[in-house]
């Protein structure tokens, strides 16, 4: 496997931006040969229906201006519809939790929760803020909506609250040993 598909996968996998620097480190390369494997990821996704955006530092995959109308139907059912239950689970990390960092929900989830985090977010019912505890970070968060639809008014409300938390901080104290 080349270079330009090794980094096409974290992309992929990432969902958000990620600094070249980063994805030389990962890879165990130069940041030049990180610019050079992104050079050819860029050419060979010209003809495909994805693009590799950039900004000074950073960089990540979107899909191409070409496939918006059905991305824009794809994001109209994903508002529209109910939540699903990949959907409910990550909303329950973080309601339970209180706010949770990306890593920590795909380790409770044991999946990727990239796209059900966006997902929660552009329904306003979850929100990225900076993570106090580390500033390369972000944490999620559930938003006042979220509480205002549950028709509760703190997370101590939420059913079998005291047992679940107790299972989600083991899980997380796992996660760190």
């Amino acid at each position: 496997m080349g270079l330009s598909q090794k980094i096409e996968a974290i992309l992929f996998y990432k969902t958000d931006a990620i600094t070249v620097k980063s994805l030389a480190s990962i890879l165990g390369v130069t940041e030049s040969e990180a610019e050079n494997g992104l050079r050819e990821l860029a050419a060979s996704l010209s003809e495909r229906g994805i693009n590799l955006v950039r900004t000074k530092d950073e960089v990540m995959l979107t899909t191409s201006k070409e496939t918006s109308p059905f991305i824009e139907k794809i994001a109209k059912e994903e508002l529209e519809g109910e939540l699903s239950k990949a959907s409910v689970e990550t909303l329950a990390v973080i309601l339970y939790s209180g706010g949770a960092t990306k890593s920590d929900i795909d380790y409770i989830r044991g999946v990727n929760s990239g796209f059900m985090l966006r997902n929660l977010q552009i329904r306003g019912l979850i929100e990225k803020k900076a993570n106090p505890k580390d500033g390369r970070s972000f944490i999620y968060v559930p938003t006042m909506d979220i509480y205002r639809y549950l028709g509760i008014s703190k997370k101590e409300e939420l059913p079998e609250y005291s047992g679940l938390i107790e299972s989600i901080d083991s899980l997380s104290e796992e996660k760190g040993n």
